[in-house]
């Protein structure tokens, strides 16, 4: 069984709003994704699509999206992906790191998508690696992460 994670999106999306009221839901949960404003556009077993507004509060220096800023996109994908897909009456998980690209100036709303294939056999104590791509409103690749989870059985 998949997490309680993935049973509420469902029930939300329905709803007018339904998006954004669960991604609130989400930033209530877990509060520092809440400064990004991300709203999840998709969610199932497996796969997650999210966009992140750009404005000020979001900008280094130079005035593009900061970098911290499109990780915390990308640690919210790998996080709420992996617990709409971990079977959560045997196995529970937990961030334990993150590898980053940044390959070109993200200075749009982004759009990032995670995406664990499966099916997987889960196993005790394995280092699940969950890709992250970040796009700009023109579809061109600006981020990529792969955030590696860690799976343990649940005892």
């Amino acid at each position: 069984m998949a997490g309680s994670l993935l049973n509420t999106y469902k029930k939300f999306r329905w709803l007018p709003f339904g998006n954004w009221l669960f991604s609130k839901a989400v930033c209530k949960r877990a509060p520092y994704f809440s400064t990004i404003k991300p709203k999840i556009t998709h969610l199932s077993s497996g796969r997650i699509c999210a966009q992140m507004p750009n404005r000020r509060a979001v900008h280094n220096h130079i005035g593009t999206v900061h970098a911290i800023a499109q990780c915390n996109l990308a640690e919210l994908c790998a996080g709420v992906v992996t617990d709409a897909t971990v079977p959560v009456n045997t196995h529970r998980w937990i961030p334990k790191g993150m590898t980053v690209q940044y390959l070109k100036k993200a200075d749009s709303d982004l759009k990032a998508e995670a995406v664990i294939p499966l099916p997987h056999q889960w196993q005790d104590k394995e280092d699940l690696i969950v890709p992250v791509e970040v796009f700009n409103a023109e579809g061109v690749k600006v981020f990529h992460a792969d955030v590696t989870m860690y799976i343990t059985a649940r005892n």
